[in-house]
């Protein structure tokens, strides 16, 4: 069965992770999100969570995204709550804080090889 509203909308977006574990508890810890395991190479994560459908798959190390790879970004009510709690729970801040018409974001390094944005007015 089909659903019309949701044709050609994102669906679902997958990350890659050295580290299933340590990613689960860094996104749960940030950002409150909740997993369900399908063994032990794949975890996904809820719309409900996250805003969208997802998961992190095991694959190895890798260098960072080429620039032409898309960049997750965020929203957080608390610029400096989140960036602490990133920071905390292992992450690292990779591009400071800076300003752009309509807010402020930052992006950071999950610490298993993803590197996402988060932004606020």
């Amino acid at each position: 069965m089909s659903n019309a509203a949701h044709h050609h909308k994102i669906n679902y977006i997958e990350f890659s992770t050295t580290d299933i574990e340590r990613t689960k508890k860094f996104y749960s810890t940030v950002f409150d999100w909740s997993f369900i395991d399908y063994g032990p190479e794949y975890s996904s994560f809820s719309a409900a969570a996250a805003g969208v459908d997802g998961g992190f798959y095991i694959a190895p190390a890798h260098d960072a995204p080429p620039k032409t790879a898309p960049l997750v970004v965020l929203y957080s009510s608390n610029l400096q709550a989140t960036e602490e709690a990133i920071i905390e729970a292992g992450g690292s801040i990779v591009v400071p804080t800076f300003e752009f018409p309509g807010g402020r974001r930052f992006h950071f390094s999950d610490g298993v090889g993803n590197v996402l944005a988060v932004w606020s007015e």
